[in-house]
């Protein structure tokens, strides 16, 4: 399914976790890294703008649907892939992990807040191997030196599977500087994910999800950091939605 954000265009090419885990299970058997990147209304209205986004966004190797809107465009232009967010990739992409014997990294977030998710992984994954933990201080540079030592790193450590705890625009600049510094490594930008696990934030109840509800969940947690990000999103979704209904009736034809 395609998005076009101004004059760059961007696919979800990713349909459900089935596809998903088939690919990155492949990948792994022939020794070769990979970026996953989680595709949300935020990340589209940053997309509109060119610089570096873009050019992160060219590295990823696999693009799901993160947020309902991105599905209900999907189902629109009838190309329908599945809700696939960051936070619900952890516990899957740890199980291939732990069967596949890669160790992994996370970076992101606090140190507490990383040897919180840590201990719940752990618990919740038998034979999970966490070989580095590490979190960058504020105002890191997904660019920058020191992102290569963070890369060289884990890579010495032995890490093969690194989720990333950053945000959006950097951990996505950092998992595509990774396919270069670091081309058998696996980069998954999950966003908040470790913070839920470690009780750092908590996530929308499973029924404020199904309703799909958590945006707002999110926005009353957190009104002062995400009004004008929400506000963005939905400035935009009118224009997606009718993108996607041509994209529907250009099939046809």
């Amino acid at each position: 399914m395609k998005f076009r954000a101004k004059n760059y265009q961007v696919s979800v090419n990713v349909p459900d976790w089935h596809a998903l885990d088939t690919a990155l299970r492949a990948r792994i058997a022939q020794g070769q890294g990979f970026a996953i990147a989680t595709l949300n209304l935020d990340h589209l209205t940053k997309l509109r703008t060119p610089g570096p986004f873009r050019a992160a966004y060219d590295a990823q190797d696999y693009v799901t649907a993160d947020g309902n809107p991105i599905v209900w465009c999907s189902r629109l232009g009838r190309q329908p892939v599945a809700l696939l967010p960051g936070s619900d990739l952890i516990d899957p992409l740890c199980r291939i992990a732990a069967e596949s014997g890669l160790p992994i990294g996370l970076v992101g977030s606090t140190e507490d807040s990383l040897a919180g998710a840590a201990e719940a992984l752990r618990s919740r994954i038998p034979g999970l191997h966490i070989a580095a933990c590490i979190a960058p201080p504020m105002g890191f540079d997904p660019h920058s030196p020191a992102a290569d030592a963070i890369l060289r790193e884990l890579d010495a450590a032995g890490v093969r599977l690194c989720l990333l705890a950053l945000g959006a625009p950097k951990q996505e600049m950092l998992a595509a500087r990774g396919r270069t510094v670091t081309p058998g490594m696996g980069f998954a930008s999950i966003g908040a994910g470790l913070d839920f696990l470690s009780g750092r934030q908590r996530r929308a109840p499973r029924w404020v999800r199904r309703l799909a509800l958590e945006w707002l969940w999110r926005l009353l947690s957190s009104p002062g950091r995400l009004t004008r990000r929400y506000a963005s999103a939905l400035r935009i979704l009118p224009g997606h939605l009718w993108r996607s209904w041509r994209q529907r009736h250009n099939r046809r034809a």
